[in-house]
């Protein structure tokens, strides 16, 4: 009987399969018809699935293409070239290359637009997007101290500020130069912004 409850309550489970052919869609859809023309039915007819099915997984518009965005943020990987400053780079560059895309590119701005009215979509974008990203800098940080390049912090609540700030630099930086000035990201400015960065780090 009890295994009978549990298998009604939780339902039939999720498809990986289904999910990414749905944030796959919503990509295309966002390149192809902007977002003021995206919705929700077009989506599920290019997924090929039901709209009952993209419905239960994703409330509105707004929450789906800040997933399929942050799917795309999930491809970033930061390498080990030796040094603080040349992993750095690599994930600078990395991230501008993504920022370039025009579906991360729509996606992104139009969810950042919404969310200065929409609370619930900041919340939605802090969690899916920035929190899951800061991995980059707690395993860059980490790794720059094995090496000697950076000071171990005792302080865990100092040690998470320095997160924050090395997150919000970096990608405030990369942001704001690729989607807001609409200049690129070469080698040449990512060595110059990280050098100051560093150079920032190594005297806190």
């Amino acid at each position: 009987m009890q295994n009978r409850t549990r298998a009604s309550r939780t339902g039939r489970p999720r498809s990986a399969t289904a999910d990414a052919a749905i944030l796959a869609a919503t990509r295309d859809a966002l390149v192809e018809l902007g977002w003021s023309k995206l919705t929700l039915g077009d989506v599920a007819t290019r997924a090929g699935v039901a709209k009952t099915t993209l419905y239960r997984r994703w409330p509105g518009k707004n929450e789906l293409v800040v997933d399929a965005v942050a799917e795309l943020f999930d491809e970033l990987e930061l390498p080990d070239r030796g040094t603080l400053a040349a992993d750095i780079e690599g994930v600078v560059l990395q991230f501008a290359a993504i920022l370039a895309r025009p579906e991360a590119k729509s996606g992104l701005m139009a969810v950042l637009a919404e969310s200065t009215i929409d609370d619930a979509l900041r919340e939605r974008i802090r969690v899916s997007i920035v929190d899951r990203q800061k991995r980059l800098v707690l395993e860059g940080r980490a790794r720059a101290q094995q090496r000697g390049e950076l000071p171990p912090e005792a302080d865990p609540s100092e040690a998470a500020r320095t997160v924050d700030l090395i997150f919000d630099m970096v990608a405030g930086a990369v942001v704001h130069r690729t989607l807001v000035s609409a200049e690129p990201v070469d080698a040449e400015w990512a060595g110059s912004f990280t050098r100051m960065l560093v150079l920032g780090l190594g005297r806190a």
